[in-house]
């Protein structure tokens, strides 16, 4: 199989049944730190984030292309023969297959762990969906939504708690699962470089959203009670929130007592030190709403930049609250290399999200945009040895589909 030449995955090769967001995230993450991502769509339009539109940029999905950048995409109809012999000849040669379909799926394909470890032993099968493979609910769909309130999240977020519920913005399940989903396949690599034994493994959008509460589930195993939504303050810290200035607001985070008294002193308020209500950590967290008031009557008395500009000089953690596009043009996201990017060809150049793990050694990077549907096709089935006059035949009898003209003139 074809490599990229850098990042310490370098030399791994992966196909990806995966669509839409947590399995996509998984094949992006592990593409961008030098991994072979093959991405397998269907016939008929593959991967779905391909259609949702709006977003778009020149008509292509911005969202499609997010998810799929550095990685390779073939389209193949697992429904024939000549498919699934095809995807028998791709696992034959990779290390690992990541999927999301739903359970059973692929067993009845005759694309099953059990199927494919008979053709590569060493092969890491990683599965990913709403609620896993075990449990009562394990043959359920699941949506990153529907995680979210089952695994407790939606309880949590929002500006009060008797408020009504809240999503996290963003869709923290699915993507955490596919972060997850590939820390597991980095693991299991890790163990067959060293005894040569593949293995299954999965995990689920619940149990991504279940590893966000670590906090709040200390709190109820400790007490009883299940926590609730507290806006942008913290259930074991405060001052730990944001605060109102002049014009907007800002996070402060003086949660410990020297960070606590060196902010009295700051603004000018060293009597709160002696308050009851707020003389420990405890008290504050008991008394959060007087806090809140007290804060936000004398941080309304100068600007967001103003009080930053203290805060930095008495090295008091703080910050703004950006936007994305704000955050977009941050120097430090820009000198982080997390907006990178990638020339497409028929959208241009198209912004995307950099790899968030920097290796001195062996870097990763964000090269290649997302393929056209088809694009490389041919490419891999030359690979895997067929000539030229069968990947013909393939691509007319409809078991794979080989990109369109003018796709495959403006990727060349």
């Amino acid at each position: 199989m074809a490599a990229h030449a850098f990042g310490p995955l370098q030399g791994m090769t992966v196909i990806e049944l995966c669509h839409h967001m947590a399995g996509p995230t998984c094949g992006v993450m592990l593409a961008d730190m030098g991994a072979d991502v093959i991405k397998v769509e269907k016939i008929g339009g593959g991967d779905d984030t391909r259609r949702t539109i709006p977003p778009e940029i020149g008509g292509e999905s911005a969202s499609f292309m997010m998810m799929n950048r550095n990685k390779r995409g073939v389209v193949i109809d697992l429904k024939t023969e000549q498919g699934v012999g095809i995807l028998r000849k791709l696992v034959a040669k990779a290390d690992v297959l990541t999927e999301n379909f739903r359970p059973g799926v692929l067993e009845r394909l005759g694309l099953g762990y059990d199927d494919l470890k008979a053709v590569n032993p060493g092969l890491i099968y990683a599965s990913i969906s709403g609620f896993g493979r075990t449990g009562p609910y394990a043959a359920r769909g699941g949506f990153d939504l529907v995680a979210q309130g089952m695994s407790g999240l939606m309880s949590i977020t929002g500006e009060r708690p008797d408020g009504p519920p809240v999503k996290v913005g963003a869709p923290v399940c699915d993507i955490t699962a596919g972060l997850l989903l590939a820390l597991g396949v980095c693991a299991a690599y890790s163990h067959r470089l060293k005894t040569g034994e593949g293995q299954r493994l999965d995990t689920s959008l619940m149990e991504a959203g279940i590893t966000h509460s670590y906090w709040q589930s200390a709190i109820a195993f400790a007490t009883g009670v299940a926590p609730r939504a507290m806006g942008s303050a913290h259930p074991l810290s405060a001052p730990y929130q944001a605060v109102r200035t002049t014009d907007g607001y800002i996070n402060i985070a003086a949660n410990t007592n020297t960070f606590w008294l060196s902010m009295l002193e700051m603004i000018g308020a060293p009597e709160l030190a002696e308050d009851p209500r707020f003389k420990s950590n405890g008290d504050r967290l008991a008394n959060l709403k007087a806090l809140e008031a007290e804060l936000n009557a004398r941080f309304e008395t100068r600007s967001s930049a103003e009080w930053l500009a203290e805060f930095e000089a008495r090295g008091i953690p703080a910050g703004p609250i950006l936007d994305i596009l704000q955050m977009h043009r941050d120097p430090q996201t820009i000198a982080r290399e997390m907006v990178p990017t990638v020339q497409h060809p028929i959208a241009g150049a198209v912004q995307t999200i950099g790899l968030p793990i920097k290796f001195e050694t062996t870097p990763g990077r964000v090269q290649d945009p997302a393929p056209l549907f088809g694009q490389h096709t041919a490419e891999v089935l030359a690979e895997l040895g067929y000539d030229d006059g069968e990947i013909a035949e393939l691509g007319a009898g409809g078991a794979v589909h080989l990109g369109d003209v003018a796709g495959r003139e403006a990727a060349e």
